[in-house]
């Protein structure tokens, strides 16, 4: 019973994870391998952002795809009220939430974990959630450098575990359409790809370092990196342009001719 349940349950992270990216199976598809009693508990590490989207998401698996979201984590615990009444008010359960993504690796009921946390997160909490017998869904860029990105597919492997990384390009239909009559010579030889990427946003202004709020864990925000005193705007990292560096790879294959600048 127990393979069994392993079985499905990795199954169906596989294909929400697809539904995360833009796709999805059938209820009746669904229905076909998934028993009442196999619920899959899922839990959200980094609420902010994307995270409201990968809540949302989860949420509306509820009924169709018997998960349940159980846990929010956020190293910043003021936003645990806003967003838990989200999942209270789509699926009327109350989340659980935690500060520290370790308590939620340490919970054995949680089967998988989306995150959508600072990019200098996703290989170590990646790691460490294969490492506790954890599926995972990542958002992009998987992650800093080529030697995290094959630790993460190292990890994968060694602890069996489904992992995917957030390129929804890749996972929608027309986009592989249209990947596939490029690469068929559809419009001749591809040899150079040029991407620009500008999105507006209000100016971050200037502000001396300062304490990190009380509500904010910022050894916890830092991980990984190096540390940094706790700026207002310094300690943002925003991601820019990744989705359409991710096409131009994917028009060229190989990006030796690639060209790229993001503009903020």
């Amino acid at each position: 019973m127990t393979q069994r349940r392993e079985f499905i349950k990795k199954s169906v992270l596989g294909t929400a994870g697809i539904a995360m990216a833009g796709m999805s199976m059938s209820a009746k598809s669904y229905a076909s391998i998934l028993g009442a009693n196999d619920r899959i508990n899922m839990a959200v590490i980094g609420i902010r952002g994307q995270g409201s989207n990968h809540i949302n998401q989860w949420c509306a698996l509820k009924d169709n795809r018997n998960v349940r979201l159980k846990t929010l984590c956020d190293v910043d615990e003021q936003y645990f009220s806003e967003k838990s009444k989200i999942v209270i008010e789509k699926t009327g359960v109350t989340p659980l939430t935690e500060w520290d993504m370790r308590a939620v690796f340490d919970d054995p009921e949680i089967d998988g974990v989306s995150f959508a946390v600072p990019n200098h997160w996703h290989a170590l909490g990646t790691i460490w959630a294969c490492q506790a017998g954890k599926h995972v869904y990542v958002e992009k860029p998987a992650s800093h450098n080529v030697f995290e990105g094959r630790k993460m597919v190292e990890a994968a492997r060694k602890y069996d575990r489904r992992v995917q990384v957030g390129f929804q390009n890749r996972s929608i239909a027309n986009v592989m359409e249209a990947m596939e009559f490029l690469h068929a010579g559809g419009i001749g030889e591809v040899y150079m790809a040029r991407g620009l990427c500008y999105k507006p946003r209000n100016s971050f202004g200037r502000v001396a370092d300062s304490n990190p709020p009380a509500s904010l864990h910022y050894d916890q925000w830092l991980g990984p990196a190096p540390y940094q005193p706790y700026n207002g705007k310094k300690s943002t990292i925003i991601g820019t342009g990744i989705g359409l560096l991710e096409m131009e790879i994917l028009v060229i294959k190989v990006p030796i001719n690639l060209m790229w600048h993001v503009g903020d």
